[in-house]
């Protein structure tokens, strides 16, 4: 089985108020082994990062606007979790933002689930750890 644990930053919390992806990172698992197959990027959200935001992953503004937009990686990023179960902790977040990515890119690239199966690790979590702190550093 082949799966991609995914992690993305972004400039706020909300994609409704127009915030956006700034940062995928993946990593590939192969029967539980990690292989040296990574996707990685930081993006050119062609907005402010929030201060907020900023202070929770340090990228800021001015880092990002020489970086690629996503939507130039987009095929690439598509193609690296496509046949993946795709793990992501509070996994409705990241896919939220990443399918807004695409509507705004080309809406008829479909969504995530199109690509991958989706698992969150945080709903796992708390199925077997309930009442229990369950962030990532937890």
């Amino acid at each position: 089985m082949r799966q991609v644990i995914l992690d993305t930053e972004t400039t706020g919390l909300d994609w409704k108020l127009g915030h956006r992806v700034i940062e995928i990172g993946c990593i590939e698992i192969l029967a539980r082994r990690i292989t040296q197959n990574v996707f990685h990027s930081y993006f050119n959200p062609d907005r402010a990062v929030d201060l907020e935001a900023q202070e929770v992953h340090g990228i800021t503004t001015q880092f990002l606007l020489d970086q690629p937009k996503l939507s130039e990686l987009l095929e690439e990023f598509l193609s690296f979790i496509k046949g993946a179960e795709l793990i992501a902790h509070n996994a409705s977040f990241d896919i939220e933002f990443l399918n807004n990515e695409i509507s705004l890119i080309d809406p008829a690239r479909g969504q995530i689930d199109d690509y991958c199966q989706v698992v969150d690790s945080l709903a796992l979590a708390r199925q077997l750890h309930p009442g229990q702190r369950n962030s990532l550093d937890a």
